[in-house]
Formats: structure tokens, C-alpha cells, sequence
């Protein structure tokens, strides 16, 4: 008689060996954003929205670096005036190293935090173009580069 292939017992889950998933931070963007139907991605350590092709803003809430905690807009610097006016507190991100970047953040230790990243929020939802951008194919290193734009490579 052929010996039977089953799987043996199971053995109960231990909770321990499940990945703890961490808590969404500053959730209640992704609420306001729900007409929307946006979707999440990792990045920096942080989570990441975007609406189909367009990443609309990431959301940080670290233990290290806290002053760039926050909603972070993806924008471009021409955006920065207009929408310092709407945000008094937004600034450029200081992670990065650079001192004005594109990314700029709503600071959770703002007093208007929620309320400013829910007006920001609603200027998505009104389509408002200054904040949201599409992400540009990363570019090949200058070796590839130069080796696509070569139609005789040496033999």
C-alpha cells in the first residue's frame, strides 16, 4: 500500500514568526484620498501614494530624523512659492542632504499639521496640478549609456 502523502498535523502558528506590519502612518490622508482610489508602495522607508502613474505625496513617521516626519508633496520648484502661501510651514526635506529639493514636507510637529495636509488633500482632489508628478524613468549609467548610443560597438 503506497504510504500516504498528507501533510502531517499542523502545528499551531507561534505569533512571533508572523511579520508585524507597521501601522500606515498619518492614515487619514489615505482616507481623504479614498475618491481617488490610490494605491501604496515603500519607499525611503516611508509609504508612498500614488493615484495610477502619479506619485501624489509619501507619508514619514520615523523614529530617527523626526524633523522630516510628515506629508511629503511631490512637487517641482517652480510649485514652492504658490504653495508656501497655501502652507506657511512647508519647507524642503533635510534628508536628502540637498537644500532645496522638489520633495517637500507638511512637518508633523507643525500646530497645523492635519489641517494642512487635509487642505492638501483637497487640492488634489480638485485636481490642482502643483502637486503630484510622474515618475521619470531612471536614467543608465554613463557606461550603458554610452554603449546604446553607439550603433558600432568595437568588435
Amino acid at each position: 500500500m503506497a504510504k500516504s502523502r498528507r501533510n502531517p498535523a499542523s502545528v499551531p502558528m507561534d505569533d512571533s514568526l508572523l511579520k508585524q506590519r507597521k501601522p500606515i502612518p498619518h492614515a487619514f490622508v489615505l482616507d481623504a484620498l479614498a475618491p481617488l482610489s490610490p494605491y501604496t508602495r515603500p519607499m525611503f522607508g516611508c509609504l508612498a501614494v500614488y493615484v495610477e502613474d502619479k506619485i501624489l505625496v509619501i507619508l514619514r513617521d520615523k523614529r530617527t530624523n523626526t524633523s522630516d516626519n510628515g506629508v511629503w508633496l511631490a512637487t517641482t520648484r517652480e510649485h514652492h512659492h504658490s504653495l508656501r502661501r497655501e502652507f506657511p510651514n512647508m519647507r524642503s526635506i533635510q534628508v536628502l542632504g540637498r537644500p532645496v529639493t522638489g520633495w517637500q514636507v507638511l512637518p508633523a510637529d507643525a500646530a497645523d499639521f492635519e489641517a494642512a495636509a487635509l487642505h492638501a488633500c483637497d487640492l488634489v482632489l480638485a485636481g490642482d496640478a502643483r502637486i503630484g508628478k510622474v515618475p521619470g524613468a531612471r536614467k543608465a549609467s554613463a557606461s550603458k549609456s554610452k554603449k546604446a548610443a553607439d550603433p558600432h560597438p568595437k568588435r
